[in-house]
């Protein structure tokens, strides 16, 4: 099995250790991986604020570069779900149409394809005694539908007390350029956001999302507040007990083992 990389601007400029760990994972439980270099960015940005034409050169160029590829799995839910709206952008007699619809069903948040694809709970990762919470990104639980991959994941790493986050339903306040259109309200809602975390009492914040990451850990950096941040990738492959993981539970998986 095949499994293209799609990294996000958000990784590529801010965060490119978790692009490291999402290969690693991936690679060590028998995923072969490849990098498009064509890919860009998917667009988002400019469709959501209105700039509909002058998207589609870049969303054309983000469909082709995974052309070829068997499966795509993003970084972010936010991203991933981007590629979930690509087809109602063309006319059903575009050929961009199909290439669209061919785009969406062989693509995947990170979670979602270890859940659901490989059928797995289990990658064999550790903490020691360690509290965190868990933020829920927007896109993905409301665009791509994923609400259970990525606590279902984090529920069987080893010695990670996971503590409910209050409002999980709640958005960050980010939203891409939400946040630089509306500031007033963006920053009343990342104050609420930040405000339920420190109610956890946990040191962790996690997330599949690293706009959502990077938004609440500024906030808490101009307030003086401590917190670590990690996307689930980077916790999935804390400290690793290989004997641990499920290796064969899955057929596709363990064909992919082979």
């Amino acid at each position: 099995m095949k499994v293209s990389i799609f990294s996000t601007c958000v990784m590529d400029m801010l965060f490119p250790k978790v692009g490291i760990a999402v290969v690693e994972v991936l690679e060590r439980l028998g995923i072969e991986t490849d990098f498009p270099e064509d890919q860009v960015c998917c667009g988002q940005p400019t469709y959501n604020s209105g700039l509909v034409k002058e998207s589609m050169a870049t969303i054309k160029h983000q469909i082709d570069a995974f052309e070829k590829s068997d499966y795509v799995v993003g970084l972010a839910g936010s991203c991933s779900g981007m590629f979930v709206e690509y087809p109602h952008m063309f006319e059903e007699s575009d050929p961009y149409h199909q290439k669209a619809l061919d785009l969406v069903e062989k693509s995947y948040e990170f979670t979602q394809f270890i859940y659901h694809v490989l059928g797995l709970k289990d990658v064999g990762a550790t903490f020691d005694g360690e509290k965190a919470t868990y933020h829920r990104s927007c896109h993905m639980t409301r665009i791509l539908g994923e609400r259970e991959a990525p606590f279902i994941l984090l529920d069987n790493v080893k010695g990670l007390e996971m503590v409910p986050l209050g409002h999980l339903e709640n958005c960050c306040g980010f939203g891409g350029t939400f946040s630089v259109k509306s500031p007033e309200i963006s920053e009343m809602m990342v104050t609420e956001k930040m405000n339920d975390i420190v109610a956890t009492d946990a040191e962790i914040l996690i997330s599949a999302d690293l706009g959502c990451l990077m938004n609440i850990a500024g906030k808490f950096n101009r307030e003086g507040k401590s917190i670590k941040v990690m996307h689930i990738a980077e916790v999935l492959n804390h400290n690793v007990d290989l004997e641990r993981m499920e290796m064969t539970t899955n057929p596709v998986f363990a064909k992919a083992g082979n």
